[in-house]
C-alpha cells in the first residue's frame, strides 16, 4: 500500500508540474494565481507524503490534492493540518495528566475489593482506561439514565434552580430558542443569587449563537468563553479540533454527561426530524469530581484560571452496593486516541453480546475489523443507526460499511421513528459507555469528548433494555436487499468513504 501511494504520490507531482508549466504560464493575472495555487498543492501533497499518515489518509489527500487543486487546497487549510496537533495541544496533554494524578492518582483502597471481583477482562478494561484516561473507578457513585429530550432538561433545570455555589456547563452546540432561553433565564437567576456561573462553549459548533445571547448571559455577570474560537479560519490551524464535550456540574456532586446539546431540536421540536432519540447520564458522587476536573481543565486552557481548590473537588460519596463508573475524556491533546481504543477494547473482549448505537458511524480499521470478527466468531452484534441524514455526507460513507458488516454477520438496525442520535455502546450487558464520542474517526482523532464507562450498574441494565425498545422502532436491514439499491447510492457511498478521513 504504501508503495503505491508513493508512486501516485510522485506520479500527481509530474501531472501538476506538467498542468503548471504548459496551461498557465501565458494566463496573465490568473495564470500567476494557478501557478501560486499549483505550486502550494505540490508542497503540502510533500508535507502530507512526508508526514507518514495512514496510507489511506494520504492517498485520499493526494487524490483529492490532484483532481481538484484549489478545492483541495482549502480542504487542507481547513481540515487537514493534523500532523501539528500533538505539538499543539502537547502542553495541555502534560498538565491535564498531571492534574488528574496529583488529584485522583491516590490509591483508594476500599475499592480494590471491588476491582477485584471483576471478570479478568472487565479488570484489563478498568485498568487500560485508568491507564490511558487518567481516571480511576468509582464505587460511591449513583447514576440514572435519561431519555431522550423532555426527561433530560427537565432533570437539568430541577438541579440547576437547586444551584447553591457554582454551575459549570460546557457544550458544543448553544442555540438562542426556546430552550436556550429558558436556561439562560435560569442562570442569570441563579447569578443573581450569589452562584457562579462558568460557561464554555464550542466556537465552532456554537457559530451560529447570537452576539445578543452571549452579551446578556455576560452583562448578568456569567463567565461565557469561547472554546477555539476561530477569527480568520484559512489560517487558524485549531480550526478543525473542535470541543465536543456537553458537560454539566452544579455544586460539584451533580452532574450530566451525554448526546444532547442545547437546542429545541433535542426537544424534538424540529419540524425536519420529528422525534429525537437521545441518550443522558445523571451522575452524583464521587465521579463527578472527575467530569470537574475535565472542565477545569478545559477552563484553564482557555482563561489560564486555575480553579483547583476544595470547594470545587470535593463531591458527595455515595455508597452503593451496585457497581462502578468511571469518567474519561478523549482528545486530540491525548496520543492514544484513548475512547477509541477502550471501544476497541470492549469488542474484542466481549463474550456474548457488542450493542453500538451510533448517529455518524463512521469507523476507522481498528474498530472496522474488531466488530466483524466479533460478528464472525458468533458474538451477537448489534448496530444502530438512523434511517434518515442529518449530514448527507456522513449519513452515506456510513452506509458504505454496511455491506462487509452484514456479510460478517452483523444485524444492523435503522431507526424510523425519527432522528437517532444516541452515542452507546454495551457489551454483555454488564459494560457501558454513554457520551459525546459517536462510532467515527472524528470523535476518535479530532474532537474533545467525554464518556462514562459503567461497570456492573443499574444504569447499564436500563441501557440494554432501552436499547432493545429501540429495535422495536427500527427495520432490520437484509443484505440481499440491501445490495440492489440504486447504482446512484453506490456511487455516493463511494465517493462519501474517500472523503471519510475528512469527516
Amino acid at each position: 500500500m504504501k508503495n503505491t501511494v508513493r508512486v501516485l504520490f510522485f506520479l500527481a507531482i509530474l501531472s501538476m508540474l506538467y498542468y503548471l508549466f504548459h496551461e498557465h504560464i501565458e494566463g496573465g493575472l490568473l495564470g500567476y494565481t494557478s501557478i501560486i495555487i499549483t505550486l502550494s498543492v505540490v508542497f503540502i501533497g510533500f508535507v502530507i507524503f512526508l508526514e507518514n499518515r495512514h496510507p489511506s489518509q494520504t492517498l485520499t489527500w493526494l487524490v483529492v490534492l490532484g483532481s481538484f487543486p484549489l478545492i483541495g487546497f482549502i480542504f487542507y487549510l481547513l481540515f487537514g493540518r493534523n500532523h501539528s496537533k500533538e505539538k499543539m495541544f502537547r502542553e495541555k496533554y502534560l498538565l491535564d495528566k498531571q492534574t488528574f494524578l496529583k488529584i485522583e492518582g491516590d490509591i483508594d483502597y476500599s475499592i480494590v475489593e471491588r476491582v477485584e471481583e471483576m471478570a479478568p477482562d472487565e479488570k484489563k478494561l478498568f485498568f487500560l482506561a485508568q491507564k490511558l484516561g487518567n481516571s480511576p473507578i468509582s464505587f460511591r457513585t449513583e447514576t440514572r439514565i435519561l431519555t431522550n429530550g423532555e426527561e433530560t432538561f427537565k432533570e437539568i433545570i430541577h438541579a440547576l434552580k437547586q444551584a447553591t455555589h457554582h454551575i459549570h456547563l460546557e457544550y458544543y452546540i448553544v442555540r438562542h430558542d426556546q430552550i436556550g432561553s429558558k436556561l439562560k433565564d435560569i442562570l442569570i437567576s441563579k447569578v443573581r443569587e450569589g452562584v457562579k456561573v462558568r460557561f464554555l462553549y464550542d466556537a465552532v459548533g456554537s457559530w451560529m449563537l447570537s452576539k445578543g445571547y452571549i452579551k446578556e448571559m455576560r452583562t448578568a455577570g456569567i463567565e461565557m468563553i469561547p472554546f477555539g474560537p476561530v477569527h480568520i479560519p484559512f489560517l487558524n490551524n485549531k480550526f478543525n479540533f473542535r470541543n465536543h464535550r456537553k458537560i454539566i456540574v452544579i455544586d460539584g456532586s451533580i452532574g450530566f454527561v451525554g448526546g444532547l446539546n442545547i437546542g429545541d431540536e433535542y426537544l424534538g421540536w424540529s419540524r425536519h426530524f420529528g422525534h429525537w432519540r437521545d441518550t443522558h447520564l445523571w451522575i452524583r458522587g464521587e465521579a463527578v469530581r472527575s467530569l470537574q476536573l475535565i472542565f477545569l481543565q478545559d477552563w484553564y486552557y482557555m482563561t489560564g484560571k486555575s480553579l483547583l481548590t476544595a470547594e470545587y473537588l470535593s463531591p458527595l460519596l455515595i455508597e452503593n452496593d451496585h457497581g462502578g463508573v468511571q469518567l474519561i475524556a478523549g482528545g486530540p491533546d491525548n496520543e492514544w486516541s484513548v475512547i477509541k481504543n477502550i471501544f476497541f477494547s470492549m469488542i474484542t473482549s466481549a463474550k456474548k453480546s457488542v450493542w453500538i448505537a451510533s448517529p455518524y458511524f463512521i469507523p476507522d480499521e481498528d474498530i472496522f475489523s474488531a466488530i466483524k470478527i466479533a460478528a464472525l466468531s458468533g458474538i451477537d452484534v448489534k448496530l444502530l443507526v438512523p434511517n434518515k441524514p442529518d449530514k448527507r455526507i456522513v449519513f452515506h460513507a456510513s452506509r458504505s460499511y454496511f455491506p462487509a458488516l452484514l456479510e460478517a454477520g452483523v444485524k444492523i438496525y435503522e431507526y424510523e421513528k425519527g432522528f437517532m442520535h444516541s452515542k452507546l455502546m454495551i457489551v454483555d450487558d454488564s459494560i457501558a459507555s454513554i457520551g459525546t464520542s459517536n462510532m467515527d474517526m472524528r470523535s476518535f482523532h479530532l474532537n474533545f469528548e467525554v464518556n462514562a464507562f459503567l461497570y456492573h450498574t443499574r444504569s447499564t441494565k436500563n441501557l440494554a433494555r432501552q436499547f432493545e425498545l429501540d429495535l422495536q422502532d427500527a427495520s432490520l436491514l437484509n443484505l440481499e436487499e440491501f445490495k440492489k439499491r440504486h447504482l446512484g447510492y453506490r456511487l455516493m457511498e463511494s465517493l462519501s468513504r474517500l472523503l471519510s478521513p475528512f469527516l
